[in-house]
């Protein structure tokens, strides 16, 4: 085994793996760039290189600087992560030509089945049904829309070195294909360094499942089963589970040959994952790319198979066979994945760039009938930065069937308590409640069929409204006790402390009457019904509101606000206030603020750099018509017009940084 590697990476996946390196007696060197001085993966490594200022171009995307690494360190082999350098193939055979190990498959196959394109025309010539779509290269937009046009709409423009849902758009028209070609290709550039675009058919109704293979250099290849990642926005996946809810055993085994015989097709010698578009009504599937690297979702499969890959990627690379036969590959109950993002849910999912002021994860283990793994490479304290991918961390629960895994993911989000920025967890814990994705009946348009209109939240439950409910009494009565300072007389409280008071959540008001005896004990009535009993150790600055109501475990996220709370429990925010009934009654009298007219403006909703302004001083604009596009963490978004009118002025020009809310353009 080798004796000390470098992680060619940064964040979660360079934290996972050294993780099994530490298992494996194997040192780990870690580089960084500026915004990664004080991360995780820096602190956990046993060396570290510092390679060169925040944007990947100038640091992680360097081979001269990650070789350069290698040779100051010693290190006897690259681990790429995911991203970056792991599919560069020109960086693979650098490597092979200056002595230096590749913990990933041969420069060939990443030729061959790592580009988008070769990979297509490689499974069409092997026989292997593939999506309709055009593989050459296309030269200009106007190109872009003349095969659209010959393949049919809805078609998929992709980056052919794409990865992570980064160089993806749907283009339904000739106009989305116009805007989205020079998007993609710039997301392209900017992310992998390489702008090749192909255009294929976009299937309705699909499933996307992807077969996990694992081969050695002695012509050994297997499967581990497959995953379902079809719950995906704007083509990232959200959540995986492994194994599919759609696949039964014989379709499992076809899926899976084929993936061997693709990946034996190269000689592939690695960790890799073969992508299929599956059909929801008659099983049927078509290849659609090789991931020649491992994949984000790869803990899924762990958890069902015992596997750990990054180990099985470093064994192979030092030579080793495997010693796992496809015979021993089972299905040990199911696993889900989620991945929490900083992203704001409640604004179309735009990123949110900040310090975590906050992160406290659920703790791994055992929770409700499954258990917990997390994948992270922040903490507390750390800064989500502009320059890279928004994923802050990798929720991961099993369980010993679909039900009990999404039910512990459940119970983690419940405890996964975020502040500083925006998070996802919210929509993730909504979609893990919503009855259609419980069914298994999804498709890769699963989002945009179930939340058309964007991510708004979900109404509670009637049981939700009651634990809403009983949770803000016990935290008010709790802090107007300790205020009265006979916090201390738990078994004895004074006869003057009230104990009637009306919850108003959202704007229904709720009349309650709450006891709270000794050990965070307390009998709770909610509009004259029967007593609730709610157990919690909770205590003032904890920020999560843990215990058992009515016999049942539960978790609320509240915060503090000028008034009353903002509680917080799976897709349901609500705020509360807690009022005497005289109070309460003179609130709902209260006329309504009314919001401000910002229709004549184009904000910018999120912090990030803008690329270019499509607009002009005295231009007419048309509701929805592109104005300008705002660049951050690698996406490339266009900010197009609320409503129709004539620029007045333009506040901010190509090549500005801009805040979150920051007026850019302001119609006459």
């Amino acid at each position: 085994m080798f004796k000390k590697i470098l992680i060619a990476n940064r964040g979660e996946i360079a934290v996972r793996v050294i993780k099994t390196c530490r298992r494996l007696g194997v040192k780990t060197v870690v580089v960084y760039s500026d915004a990664d001085a004080g991360s995780m993966a820096v602190e956990m490594a046993d060396e570290t290189v510092y390679i060169g200022p925040s944007p990947a171009a100038q640091s992680y995307l360097v081979q001269d600087k990650i070789i350069d690494a290698v040779r100051q360190t010693g290190a006897e082999a690259i681990h790429p992560g995911f991203g970056f350098l792991s599919e560069n193939a020109g960086f693979a055979k650098r490597l092979e030509k200056e002595g230096i190990g590749w913990i990933g498959p041969n420069a060939h196959a990443i030729d061959a089945m790592g580009d988008k394109i070769s990979s297509k025309k490689l499974a069409a010539e092997a026989g292997v049904s593939t999506v309709p779509g055009h593989m050459d290269l296309i030269k200009d937009t106007a190109h872009a829309v003349e095969i659209s046009r010959q393949i049919g709409y809805p078609v998929m423009i992709k980056a052919s070195a794409g990865g992570g849902g980064k160089g993806i758009r749907v283009a339904a028209n000739d106009k989305e294909v116009e805007e989205g070609f020079p998007a993609v290709k710039a997301e392209a550039t900017a992310s992998f360094g390489d702008d090749r675009i192909f255009i294929e058919k976009f299937i309705l109704e699909p499933r996307h499942i992807e077969i996990q293979v694992l081969g050695d250099k002695h012509g050994n290849c297997i499967f581990l089963n497959e995953r379902e990642c079809s719950i995906q926005r704007r083509n990232q996946k959200v959540i995986e589970e492994a194994p599919s809810p759609l696949l039964d055993p014989e379709t499992r085994k076809k899926m899976g040959e084929q993936a061997v015989a693709l990946a034996k097709a190269v000689n592939y010698d690695s960790a890799g994952t073969v992508e299929f578009v599956a059909s929801g009504k008659d099983k049927g599937f078509y290849f659609l790319e090789m991931n020649t690297r491992l994949q984000v979702e790869h803990p899924v499969t762990e958890m069902i198979t015992g596997v750990d890959l990054v180990e099985q990627m470093l064994r192979v690379a030092y030579g080793e066979k495997l010693k796992i036969k496809q015979s021993d590959i089972k299905i040990n109950g199911w696993a889900v994945e989620s991945r929490v993002y900083a992203e704001d849910p409640y604004r179309n999912f735009l990123p949110s760039i900040g310090r975590l002021k906050r992160f406290h994860p659920p703790a791994e283990g055992k929770v409700a009938r499954g258990e917990v793994r997390l994948d992270s490479g922040v903490r507390e304290g750390d800064e989500i930065s502009m320059f890279y991918d928004p994923m802050i961390a990798k929720l991961i629960t099993h369980g010993k069937d679909r039900d009990a895994a999404l039910d512990a993911h459940g119970e983690a989000l419940d405890r996964f308590h975020i502040e500083g920025i925006q998070d996802n967890i919210p929509f993730i814990a909504a979609v893990v409640d919503e009855k259609r994705f419980r069914s298994g009946n999804i498709t890769t348009a699963y989002i945009k069929d179930e939340f058309p209109q964007g991510f708004e939240g979900t109404e509670p439950t009637k049981e939700q409204e009651a634990m809403l409910i009983c949770s803000a009494a016990y935290v008010h009565a709790f802090f107007s006790r300790r205020a009265a300072q006979i916090s201390d007389q738990m078994s004895s409280p004074a006869a003057s402390i009230r104990k009637d008071w009306v919850v108003i959540l959202g704007d229904k008001h709720h009349p309650v009457t709450i006891d709270i005896g000794k050990d965070g004990e307390a009998q709770i009535t909610v509009n004259g019904g029967k007593a609730h009993s709610l157990v919690t150790s909770w205590q003032p600055g904890q920020h999560l509101l843990e215990g058992v109501l009515d016999g049942k475990p539960f978790a609320v996220k509240f915060a503090d606000r000028t008034e009353g709370y903002l509680f917080r429990h799976r897709g349901v925010a609500l705020r509360a206030l807690v009022c005497t009934p005289f109070v309460a009654d003179l609130h709902g009298r209260l006329p309504e603020k009314p919001k401000a007219d910002t229709s004549k403006l184009v904000i910018s909703p999120m912090p990030g750099l803008v690329v270019s302004m499509d607009v002009s001083i005295g231009q007419e604009v048309q509701e929805g018509e592109a104005v300008c596009i705002v660049e951050a963490m690698k996406m490339q978004n266009i900010i197009r017009a609320g409503a129709t009118g004539t620029v007045k002025a333009i506040n901010v020009k190509a090549g500005d940084s801009v805040a979150a809310d920051e007026i850019m353009v302001e119609f006459a």
